[in-house]
């Protein structure tokens, strides 16, 4: 335990895959034939005599990651064979580093500000893929695909400092935010997955790790649902078990696999295949000088440049191409402007199309021309909010389909005077249910304005020379 207090203690082992385009230790492709045992070779297999060879671009990925988290890096690349039986590693032991991580220390923030101490970064080989039919409890055999085994995986330990589900989720979701500005990760086809070490002050803090959760969108699933088990186990004044347990994202319980082991129990021995090598201070300063901007930073760029609320800041800069869209756009129009359609209507759009940025072919030009014709009056909100659905299916050059479509904005007081007037006349109920105080009768006047402008009109404008007339006529 740390000197962190908490009813409840979480503490995270997060594996995350590198993009790279072949494996840690051989020239065997990452990605590609998805025909089960395919991508494999004697080294990730295994065999007698084979001599795994390291994958330099990996140890790059990685060293960006401790770079990001402030990490401090080893002088020296030390790898160490963990072993154990199982058949997710034909080797019978996993290349990993226990005894000199890469990354030592570090701290990565919440959304909130807290930071979360890590106690170490290293690399390692990912084992094969195990397939249960029938569910890991149910299934009276188990298929092994090894296409998996030896890819890049890099693991960040935090310090058993996490005082909820809700916290383990943010910092995931913080760490793939990480990843994807530093471009190590593949956010859509990658791998990240997440071991949970988890104790409830009911049970006298009892450690048990939870295995097999994937994704940030599970971890709280999965925590929640184990903090519940042990404060019912507890209450009922039953002794929990320091346990290893799996979570079944199926059925959204856990489930218990093993007594937990402890390190000691794995046998680590230096690699004898992998000849401890030097980390170069060159190397490292170079690193230092590929890292971008990170999100942290264009948050505070973005408050204090572009004069925008933190919580606008946050959400734009969650998303590296978000944040670079924004600042594109911000240079053109006015920032408050910009934010709010980037962070609102832009993503609202994405969203309900179930879509990312990526996907679509949306860029800095079109968002620039759609919101300088806003800024300019010259169309309205609600065209504006309608070219942006279209351009989410097919993109176009909003200048031109709007004068091709007639959708300037109709600003002219004396037409605008005579719709009033006209939706006046053909609405004397409506009229008549506003002067005895039911004020929503006069958002049906203005709609129907909206209707007679199809919808080129601005409501606050119509809302006032409707207002303007009423009285008038008192």
């Amino acid at each position: 335990m740390s000197s962190f207090t908490s009813d409840i203690v979480i503490g995270l082992e997060v594996h995350v895959e590198l993009n790279t385009k072949t494996k840690l230790f051989c020239s065997c492709p990452t990605k590609g034939n998805e025909e089960p045992n395919t991508r494999v070779c004697p080294v990730c297999l295994g065999h007698p005599g084979s001599k795994p060879v390291l994958n330099r671009k990996a140890v790059e990925f990685a060293l960006k990651l401790c770079t990001a988290l402030n990490s401090k890096i080893s002088s020296e690349l030390v790898f160490s064979r963990k072993s154990y039986f199982y058949p997710d590693m034909s080797k019978n032991y996993q290349i990993t580093q226990y005894e000199i991580p890469l990354g030592a220390g570090g701290a990565l923030s919440l959304k909130e500000g807290r930071e979360i101490a890590l106690k170490r970064v290293h690399m390692e080989e990912d084992p094969a893929s195990l397939v249960h039919s029938s569910g890991m409890q149910e299934s009276g055999c188990v298929l092994v695909d090894y296409n998996r085994s030896g890819n890049p995986l890099i693991e960040i330990v935090t310090e058993p400092c996490l005082a909820s589900p809700e916290e383990a989720r943010d910092f995931m979701k913080q760490l793939i935010t990480v990843l994807s500005y530093l471009e190590i990760f593949d956010e859509n086809h990658g791998i990240i997955k997440a071991d949970a070490n988890v104790s409830v002050r009911e049970s006298g803090y009892v450690r048990v790790e939870v295995k097999n959760i994937t994704g940030f969108r599970e971890i709280e699933r999965a925590l929640s649902y184990e903090v519940v088990r042990q404060k019912s186990e507890a209450g009922h004044g039953r002794k929990l078990a320091h346990e290893t347990r799996s979570w079944d994202s199926a059925r959204g319980i856990t489930f218990a696999l093993r007594k937990k082991e402890a390190e000691e129990d794995y046998g680590y021995i230096i690699d004898p295949d992998l000849v401890i090598s030097e980390i170069g201070s060159e190397w490292i300063e170079n690193i230092r000088n590929e890292m971008p901007e990170l999100a942290q930073d264009k948050v505070r760029k973005f408050i204090e440049k572009y004069k925008i609320g933190r919580e606008d800041a946050q959400i734009l800069a969650s998303e590296k191409a978000l944040a670079e869209m924004f600042e594109k756009v911000a240079g053109a129009v006015d920032p408050e402007l910009a934010a709010k359609w980037l962070r609102r209507e832009l993503l609202r759009v994405l969203n309900y199309s179930r879509k990312s940025l990526d996907e679509v072919g949306i860029t800095e030009k079109h968002m620039i021309d759609l919101l300088r014709l806003v800024q300019e009056k010259k169309i309205t909100d609600n065209v504006a909010s309608r070219l942006l659905e279209k351009l989410v299916e097919n993109a176009f050059d909003i200048v031109s389909y709007v004068k091709k479509e007639a959708l300037e904005a109709v600003s002219d007081a004396d037409v605008l005077e005579k719709y009033c007037i006209e939706a006046i006349k053909e609405n004397p109920v409506a009229v008549e249910d506003y002067r005895k105080g039911e004020a929503k009768s006069l958002n049906f006047i203005v709609g129907q304005v909206m209707r007679k402008t199809k919808g080129k009109a601005a409501p606050k404008e119509v809302n006032e020379i409707i207002l303007r007339i009423l009285n008038e006529s008192q």
